[in-house]
């Protein structure tokens, strides 16, 4: 790599065309991109894999980025370099962002100075680059969109994945009465590690059950449901009075009684964090600088592969069973 730097060229994930995850190419001569006046430089010591990342990449999303593109957003690593106008952050700085502009699967990335925040000692490369789309959205779907007061019951439908975890621990943090699922033993532990009060097993056929006998009559103020097309009319049953079921994800369409929300007055609300305000993300990125010095923001790093394995990476993230904390990338 020190060979390459002084050639201007770095090693990037790109994508030609949309498609599976063999469109991703690794390739070794792409330039090494220059900071505009708003923006920095950053040397990649992590890149995290987010679900949305695949379903970018496949062609099936609302948003389609021109080709071709790098994907990812959520990189840690050094500042490089930065533009005339940057003055938050100097080369040699540890930071941490929410989007790139140039795309996080490199050995570089340029990013907005805006988008940039400094990574905390306490967290290592990895664990800052757990934290931009999986935290930052668990903290909108709670608090911008969900509105949860302390006290109330959450549901994390889908608790041990990067969002999953981001979840439990901000909910615990705030003082809500935190449930959680997951698909393993492992998964379950994770979960409960992490702030959740309960952990159910989604595996097994009767745990919607065992959530009802939990809650008794009241049910829960509010559920994050990262996988709405299987949940989504399960989720309607288990709300209490003016509850509320926050889609984070969805994999495909459900069908479902819209007469179970009248019973309940409930409702089903989207959650995207790609509509966030600039205020929303300050007033997100302060609460959550906040829990890193704290110390109840820890991010779980799960699965790490080379970026040569990036292919293998983005197989895993949909089809492996049984996720266990974030997936990372390293450059």
């Amino acid at each position: 790599i020190a060979m390459a730097a002084t050639r201007n060229v770095m090693r990037a994930v790109r994508v030609f065309e949309f498609g599976g995850p063999e469109v991703l190419k690794l390739q070794s001569d792409v330039s090494i991109p220059h900071p505009k006046e708003d923006q920095v430089l950053i040397k990649v010591h992590a890149c995290g894999v987010n679900p949305v990342e695949t379903y970018i990449r496949s062609g099936n999303y609302a948003r389609k980025p021109a080709l071709p593109y790098t994907p990812g957003s959520d990189v840690a690593g050094v500042i490089e370099g930065v533009g005339e106008r940057v003055t938050a952050f100097k080369k040699g700085d540890r930071v941490f962002t929410t989007a790139t502009i140039s795309g996080g699967y490199a050995d570089y990335a340029v990013a907005a100075a805006n988008r940039v925040f400094p990574l905390s000692d306490k967290l290592d490369f990895k664990q800052g680059a757990a934290i931009g789309v999986p935290y930052f959205t668990a903290y909108r779907a709670l608090f911008q969109k969900g509105r949860a007061k302390a006290g109330e019951r959450v549901l994390v439908h889908g608790a041990s994945g990067g969002v999953g975890i981001a979840t439990c621990q901000i909910a615990r943090a705030c003082g809500l009465k935190v449930l959680g699922t997951a698909g393993t033993e492992e998964g379950m532990n994770a979960v409960l590690r992490n702030g959740a009060h309960q952990a159910f097993n989604h595996r097994e056929a009767n745990y919607i059950d065992k959530i009802k006998e939990y809650t008794g009559m009241e049910g829960v103020d509010i559920i994050i449901e990262m996988l709405s097309n299987v949940n989504l009319a399960a989720d309607l049953q288990l709300l209490s009075c003016a509850g509320r079921v926050m889609v984070v994800g969805s994999r495909g369409p459900i069908e479902i009684n819209p007469r179970d929300t009248m019973s309940k007055e409930s409702s089903i609300i989207g959650v995207s964090l790609f509509l966030a305000t600039e205020e929303e993300r300050q007033e997100c990125a302060a609460v959550l600088l906040d829990g890193v010095e704290a110390g109840w923001l820890k991010p779980t790093v799960g699965s790490e592969y080379p970026l040569e394995k990036v292919v293998q990476a983005h197989e895993d993230i949909i089809h492996c069973s049984g996720a266990r904390g974030k997936m990372v990338l390293l450059p």
